[in-house]
C-alpha cells in the first residue's frame, strides 16, 4: 500500500482526532476559569488559609474527628470507583484479545467488551459523586453547576455510554456507517486530554496534602497518556494496512494497561 492510499484512508480518523483534540481542550480549560469565580457554597472550608494551605482545624475534636472520617469515605469511595473501572476495562481487553479465536462459535463475544464499558459508565454515572441525589441531599442540578469534579465525573460517564452504545450497534451490525469507526477513537482522545485537567478536592486537606496532589496528578497522567494511545492504536485498527492487524492486537493491551493502572490507584 502506497503512503498516499493510507493517508487518504486514515484522512477521516485523523481529521476526527485532532478535533477532539482541539474540542476537548477547549472543554478542559473551562473548569480552570470558572475555578477563579468564588464558591460561596465552600467558603466555610477555605476559611483561615489561602490556596492549597492546610485548612484550620475545627476547634469541637468530635467535630475534627467527623471530618477526617468523611475525608477517609471520599478517598475510599474515589479509589474504589477507580479499582471497578480497572476490572472493567481488563476484561474488555482480554475478550478482545480472545474474540478472534472463538468468533465462529461464540459471536455474542463480540459483544463483551462493550458492555464492560457500558456497565463502567453506568456505575461512573451513578455512583462517582455520592453526595448527590439519591445518596447525598444534593441535588444533580446543584453538582454540575458548582462542582467541576462532579461535572468532570458525569462527562467520563457519558464518554464511556457513548462510545459503548456505537460498539454495541457495530458489533450487531446495526452501524455499519464509516464515521462509526472514528467514535471510539474520538471519545478516547477527549476522555484522555480531560483527564490532564481533572479536579480532585479530596486530596488537597492534611499535612501532606501537596505530596498526595502531586501523585494523584501523576497518576492521572499516566491514565491520560496510555488513553492516547488507546485512541492512536484502536484508530489504526480501523484503517486496512499492512499493520492492521499489529495495532488489533496493540490496543487492547493498553487496555489491560489501563486497567492495571486504574487497579493500582491510590490516594
Amino acid at each position: 500500500m502506497t503512503f498516499s492510499v493510507l493517508t487518504s484512508r486514515c484522512r477521516p480518523v485523523l481529521a476526527a482526532a485532532i478535533l477532539a483534540l482541539a474540542c476537548s481542550s477547549a472543554v478542559a480549560f473551562a473548569p480552570i476559569a470558572r475555578a477563579q469565580e468564588p464558591d460561596h457554597s465552600k467558603m466555610h472550608e477555605h476559611e483561615g488559609h489561602e490556596g492549597m494551605n492546610m485548612p484550620a482545624q475545627p476547634a469541637d475534636p468530635g467535630a475534627a474527628a467527623a471530618e477526617r472520617e468523611m475525608r477517609l469515605a471520599w478517598k475510599k469511595e474515589s479509589e474504589a470507583n477507580h479499582h471497578i473501572a480497572g476490572v472493567l476495562v481488563i476484561i474488555a481487553g482480554l475478550f478482545i484479545l480472545a474474540e478472534p479465536a472463538f468468533r465462529q462459535r461464540f459471536p455474542f463475544l463480540r459483544l463483551i467488551w462493550p458492555l464492560c464499558f457500558l456497565f463502567a459508565g453506568i456505575y461512573l454515572l451513578i455512583f462517582s459523586d455520592t453526595e448527590l441525589w439519591p445518596f447525598g441531599s444534593q441535588s444533580w442540578w446543584y453538582g454540575l453547576t458548582h462542582n467541576n469534579e462532579d461535572l468532570q465525573h458525569k462527562t467520563f460517564a457519558v464518554i464511556l455510554l457513548g462510545l459503548a452504545y456505537i460498539e454495541i450497534q457495530r458489533a450487531r451490525g446495526v452501524v455499519k456507517a464509516a464515521w462509526a469507526a472514528a467514535v471510539f477513537p474520538v471519545l478516547a482522545a477527549f476522555g484522555s486530554v480531560l483527564l490532564l485537567f481533572h479536579e480532585h478536592h479530596s486530596g488537597m486537606h492534611g499535612a501532606d496534602h501537596m505530596a498526595i496532589m502531586r501523585r494523584i496528578q501523576s497518576e492521572h497522567l499516566a491514565f491520560s497518556i496510555t488513553g492516547v494511545g488507546i485512541a492512536v492504536t484502536k484508530g489504526l485498527s480501523e484503517v486496512r494496512f499492512n499493520w492492521q492487524s499489529l495495532f488489533a492486537k496493540l490496543w487492547p493491551v493498553l487496555l489491560i494497561v489501563l486497567g492495571i493502572l486504574l487497579m493500582l490507584y491510590k490516594e
